[in-house]
């Protein structure tokens, strides 16, 4: 693995920015979509195992010789914890292929545990225009991902069902144990 103390270069930056992973900070890039936020949190909001809990994701970054062995990590990880895949996003090749942007290696997989989404849909009907929960992995230096999910009852504040946030504190605590088995 590279040295991570010294800046390691990410897909997507402009040749002059770059991301070092053991400098957790609010650190930005220039990509030619705009700007793009590494390390919402800063170091204060990151525990010692790498686990970040900010208001609406908690992430964790884990060593990954690339996407493809940090995918299977996530996914092993999120069926061992009753989810599936519904959905899986390379935004990587979407964006180059829709507008030719060059971009890191992210993923967005549309987690679901069928049995707390049916407790949901049966608490709140509309509650599927919130479902899937996002897991994203994107890489932020070299063989460093960056693993974040959705925090379920963040994201369902607005909804004033008791119900609901009752399974989405179950989701959620399913979820936070995904990425702490990371």
């Amino acid at each position: 693995m590279a040295d991570l103390a010294e800046p390691s270069p990410v897909a997507g930056a402009a040749t002059s920015d770059r991301v070092t992973h053991r400098s957790v900070r609010r650190t930005c890039m220039t990509t030619s979509i705009g700007m793009i936020r590494h390390y919402s949190a800063p170091r204060s909001a990151r525990n010692n195992t790498g686990e970040t809990n900010v208001s609406y994701y908690f992430a964790k970054t884990i060593e990954a010789g690339d996407i493809e062995a940090a995918h299977e990590r996530v996914k092993a990880a999120l069926q061992e914890h009753g989810f599936g895949i519904l959905t899986e996003i390379n935004l990587q090749a979407t964006l180059k292929e829709k507008i030719g942007a060059d971009f890191r290696p992210y993923r967005i997989l549309g987690a679901c545990n069928p049995s707390l989404a049916h407790k949901a849909l049966q608490a709140e009907d509309k509650i599927g225009t919130m479902l899937p929960c996002n897991v994203i992995i994107q890489q932020v230096a070299a063989e460093v991902f960056e693993v974040a999910a959705v925090d379920p009852v963040a994201s369902m504040q607005g909804v004033e069902n008791e119900a609901l946030a009752e399974v989405a504190t179950d989701v959620r605590d399913k979820l936070k144990a995904v990425i702490a088995a990371l």
